[in-house]
């Protein structure tokens, strides 16, 4: 009687425990606070930022002296999203702008956003659920946001006509959201993607900042999974970027600094062998994490105007 009293209470700890652990976990990689103003102007304390941080706050500053129009749609969970809508011209072609993760929308587009309204492009620029005027405690790492891509595909036709050219973009976390959905049955005039520095899969990226942190990938993944499972209600392993592309035929251009720290570049490189569709790959040499547009605009313009160039060929055809 005395051994299954201790064999209970053993088992009953360890499950405490494990559970404390997941909790901790997805507090700690997943869950975002209630929201409070933002400060669009804060760079990370990272030297690759450091260095460039005059470029990238005269960029912020351009961007927040636009007008724009704040828009709201419901995902499909139920969630209220936002966005910012730049107007550029009647009829031009749409680009929707997906951030990454905890990262102000306007901070990682800074050059993105620039960059698309003087190839003539209206663009819509992207609250990720959880982050800026966008609902939701949970950060997903693309699964559930590849959902919310599809619902501002859906808000673009309905409010733009269905004959409206639609491109989607992505940095970090924005990029594997969009690589992710475009597995999807996506709308014919959903003509282009680019993804900067996007990630293969969430586990693989979790484990690589586990390792970066110095923290054994064995011990702690195991408890992020279950606490993403647990209380995110997601599964880690239930999307995959390297794998959607294999399944679509939209253009894709992949884009990614050689000296990023973060995501590493070989996981572009990976997302290009599996494309099946029409896709270019660039990388840029020392430039960091989502930099790549701030350390050579002049060449990342050129890439990107050749890509939508080729794309809007396509469409001719």
């Amino acid at each position: 009687m005395v051994w299954i009293i201790v064999i209970l209470s053993v088992l009953i700890v360890t499950i405490f425990f494990v559970l404390g652990f997941a909790f901790f976990a997805y507090r700690l990689v997943f869950y975002v606070p209630t929201k409070h103003d933002e400060n669009i102007y804060a760079i990370p304390d990272d030297e690759q930022y450091l260095s460039n941080r005059d470029v990238m706050i005269a960029l912020i500053k351009e961007i927040d002296t636009l007008e724009y129009e704040r828009v709201y749609i419901k995902a499909k969970d139920d969630i209220k999203l936002s966005a910012r809508y730049y107007h550029v011209k009647d009829g031009a072609p749409l680009q929707i702008q997906f951030p990454g993760y905890k990262g102000s929308s306007i901070r990682d587009f800074c050059g993105g956003n620039k960059l698309a309204r003087e190839l003539g492009f209206n663009v819509l620029l992207v609250d990720q659920r959880a982050h800026g005027m966008s609902e939701g405690h949970t950060i997903t790492f693309g699964i559930k946001e590849r959902y919310d891509c599809l619902s501002w595909i859906d808000y673009a036709l309905e409010r733009f006509g269905k004959d409206v050219s639609i491109y989607l973009a992505g940095v970090s976390m924005g990029g594997a959201t969009v690589l992710m959905a475009s597995e999807f049955n996506l709308p014919t005039n959903v003509h282009g993607i680019v993804a900067d520095c996007p990630f293969t899969t969430p586990p693989a990226v979790i484990k690589k900042v586990c390792k970066d942190m110095h923290y054994n990938p064995r011990i702690m993944y195991p408890f992020i999974y279950l606490g993403a499972l647990l209380f995110g209600h997601f599964k880690l392993n239930s999307a995959n970027s390297a794998e959607a592309v294999k399944n679509t035929n939209i253009p894709i251009l992949l884009i990614h600094g050689e000296d990023d720290k973060i995501v590493p570049c070989e996981m572009s490189k990976e997302i290009k062998n599996n494309c099946n569709s029409y896709s270019k790959l660039y990388t840029f040499p020392n430039a960091g994490h989502g930099i790549s547009y701030i350390i050579d605009n002049v060449q990342y313009k050129q890439i990107a105007t050749s890509f939508f160039k080729h794309c809007q060929d396509k469409i001719i055809e």
